[in-house]
């Protein structure tokens, strides 16, 4: 693996048996915002980003902006698609990135039409494998708000440890405090979330 991040040839598309995860890309705001704007009430509070995509337009801006941090390796914000990458199904991506430590954090989100279908599961495994394939990882970590239990069934379904609770650690889109649960692998255990 390269010394710099910004060096490293990443595959720019993960292939999973249902979905596509790939950065986000210009033209890609317009199937985002369709994404949130359908799905507002089902993603807040838990996602403080949700208030920002205000239009088409600021959307197109915010893909842009992620796409330059995926091409630093600062940010991994990545779209789920469907198969034939028709229709954005959710988003996920590796944030919190220590490259020094080979510590990696996996968000997720999904739309509300497509919930419990099994995409974010299948779109995790995918990200997985990305980074021990690619990004040499020595902890990989997910965080959850309590309450939010369908976000939180993702780890406990994959394996991951739940490490335990950070109380009063974000603030939702109301001003509330909340508490967050931490779920992580570390080498020995990623194998063990790829086939459960």
């Amino acid at each position: 693996m390269s010394n710099s991040p910004i060096l490293l040839d990443l595959p720019y598309r993960l292939h999973g048996e249902r979905i596509v995860v790939r950065p986000w890309q210009a033209g890609d705001g317009v199937h985002l915002f369709e994404a949130v704007d359908e799905s507002r009430d089902h993603l807040l509070p838990f996602l403080p980003w949700g208030p920002f995509h205000e239009s088409p337009e600021s959307t197109e801006e915010m893909v842009r902006r992620w796409n330059a941090k995926w091409m630093t390796r600062e940010d991994m914000v990545l779209a789920i698609w469907d198969r034939e990458e028709k229709r954005v199904l959710g988003g996920t991506g590796i944030h919190r990135i220590d490259w020094e430590v080979g510590s990696f954090e996996i968000g997720y989100w999904i739309r509300e039409s497509e919930e419990g279908k099994g995409y974010v599961t299948e779109a995790v495994r995918l990200l997985i494998r990305f980074m021990m394939e690619h990004m040499n990882p020595n902890r990989i970590h997910i965080r959850c708000a309590v309450g939010n239990d369908r976000s939180s069934s993702i780890p406990q379904r994959l394996g991951f440890k739940h490490e335990g609770r950070l109380r009063n650690q974000i603030m939702d889109t109301n001003g509330n405090l909340c508490d967050i649960d931490v779920f992580s692998l570390i080498p020995g255990e990623f194998s063990r979330a790829l086939s459960n």
